[in-house]
């Protein structure tokens, strides 16, 4: 079979989405982690559109891609003007990539309704767009955007649009379904009628026409990923989406799931079994780069992908691993997860213990034991599903394994609100790391984010490995509202590393002391793992 194309749009569909921004500089650190996963092409963005996508182009020239092509996007000539006039054509010449993609209007509504023009201009638009970056040595890749919406209103419209472009010399025709509304199966019988269509028109087999389909699709109906599957079914060798789905509204079709199903489902080659390991790494990077936090039940590469939390589950999982699992985790980088809670049984605990590196049983406390205390635990409020730093602490105590790395000694947390002033917080804590007390000061948003930067502030000096640790997420939930201010609190904090993501909890009546709770483990946890390494 046929090699499958990807093509990535992160970089200027994925910006569409709400929240996420890249600068110039962290598009050519992504482009460039794309190109070492083995995409095939990669989207920069408009440079007809704005500053930071040209300074993009002007630097991606001076960057060296050891595989993928950069590929610049715009949009066919404006209406009554000559391609050679249009300032969005020149601008994709000037950005000096080898391919360029355009797309045009398929569906006979936004020609006559949107841009306002007649179906004979926009016709002529697409073929004098394409002719004119073919004819300056162009790679030209065709988006006919809304072709799915266009052919159900008038297929031979839309038909027309793509012979224009097909006549005009472009290599690639993908079909959009850009307002995500298409199922699968009718991207099925429009596709197979097109390939017809064109079958016809040059008397030869679908297979042997002298362009390619690709497909391009967008998530509204939440089947960007089961409609961009269905159109490789039909013969696209070409799928445009964007690491973690990014996108306008719901955003565009997830190279994340699309990828691994190809390669492992479909048995379709896209990229090596070598680069197939860094899935996972690279879904990361794209969501800390936008500053988004993971989805943790994205499939193959969520933190819950092989999340296992059922006693049955767990029981069989460790007998045979595909009792439960679809395939093996690593195969994407990601790994198996038992999750522990009141539902647990010995085999989570067990296996948790095994997966976090705690041996149980040496002080005569077993599995038995720890399941019927975290079980207490859980009655009392605490999640332990949900704060595997504080669960493999908890872990470590049990079994006499806790070494801590820092002990605390005192924190005072200040807080100061003037009535033309938003509040202020201002915390001094005093450690001792082996035996060497440090006492520091620090500000801070809040109490917590005071506390936090003053305890980093006093570990610096011991160990500097905390610099790149930061706290990405902070929760707080009442857990019986009925005491009202006496009720107790649930804290969970998450944090991150450039490596590694961990979640950690506190309960107390104290909201304060819950969350020290929850940020003394998330220290304890993130220094246990770098001297671990060591």
């Amino acid at each position: 079979m046929e090699p499958i194309l990807l093509y990535d749009t992160t970089l200027r569909d994925g910006t569409q989405g709400e929240n996420i921004s890249f600068t110039a500089k962290e598009k050519i650190q992504i482009a460039k982690r794309l190109d070492d996963f083995g995409i095939h092409y990669i989207e920069g963005g408009w440079p007809g559109s704005n500053p930071r996508d040209i300074q993009f182009f002007d630097l991606a020239q001076k960057t060296t891609f050891k595989h993928a092509r950069i590929t610049a996007f715009g949009s066919t000539r404006k209406a009554r003007i000559a391609a050679s006039e249009d300032l969005n054509l020149r601008a994709l010449l000037q950005s000096n990539t080898p391919a360029v993609t355009i797309f045009g209007k398929t569906w006979n509504l936004h020609v006559e309704k949107v841009i306002k023009t007649t179906l004979e201009e926009n016709l002529a638009m697409i073929f004098e767009s394409v002719e004119f970056l073919k004819n300056n040595d162009r790679e030209v890749i065709y988006d006919a955007e809304h072709f799915f919406d266009g052919y159900k209103d008038n297929p031979d419209y839309a038909m027309q649009t793509l012979m224009a472009a097909v006549d005009a010399g472009a290599q690639f025709i993908v079909l959009c379904d850009t307002n995500g509304g298409t199922l699968p199966s009718e991207i099925e019988s429009i596709m197979n009628a097109v390939r017809t269509s064109f079958g016809d028109k040059y008397n030869t087999t679908a297979d042997a026409l002298p362009f390619k389909f690709g497909i391009h699709t967008h998530n509204d109906s939440g089947l960007a990923v089961a409609t961009s599957i269905a159109a490789v079914e039909c013969g696209a060798v070409m799928v445009q989406g964007t690491i973690n789905g990014y996108g306008e509204r719901c955003g565009n079709a997830d190279l994340t799931s699309i990828i691994p199903i190809l390669y492992f489902k479909m048995n379709r080659p896209c990229v090596s079994s070598e680069n197939m390991t860094k899935l996972k790494k690279l879904s990361r990077f794209v969501s800390e780069t936008a500053n988004m936090i993971p989805l943790n039940s994205r499939p193959f590469v969520g933190k819950s992908a092989f999340a296992h939390k059922g006693g049955v589950h767990v029981n069989a999982i460790m007998k045979i691993s595909r009792a439960y699992e679809h395939m093996e985790p690593a195969l994407v980088g990601n790994k198996r997860r038992v999750l522990v809670s009141d539902l647990s049984g010995k085999s989570n605990v067990e296996f948790k213990a095994k997966e976090l590196g705690v041996e149980l049983g040496a002080n005569g406390i077993g599995s038995r034991e720890i399941v019927t205390e975290i079980k207490r635990m859980e009655q009392e409020g605490y999640q332990f599903e949900a704060a595997e730093g504080s669960l493999k602490i908890l872990l470590e105590k049990f079994s006499g394994q806790f070494r801590p790395l820092f002990e605390l000694k005192s924190f005072r947390v200040h807080i100061e609100k003037d009535a033309e002033r938003p509040c202020s917080a201002h915390a001094t804590i005093k450690i001792s790391v082996d035996d060497k007390e440090e006492i520091t000061a620090a500000e801070g948003d809040g109490p917590v984010s005071a506390l936090d930067n003053a305890l980093r502030k006093a570990l610096y000096k011991f160990y500097p490995e905390i610099e790149n640790m930061r706290l990405i997420d902070y929760k707080v939930r009442v857990i019986d509202g009925r005491a009202g201010t006496a009720a107790k609190v649930r804290v969970l904090i998450e944090s991150r590393d450039q490596d590694n993501i961990w979640s950690t909890i506190g309960v107390s009546e104290d909201i304060i002391a819950a969350s020290w709770q929850a940020l003394a483990d998330s220290v304890q946890y993130k220094l246990s793992m770098a001297h671990h390494k060591k």
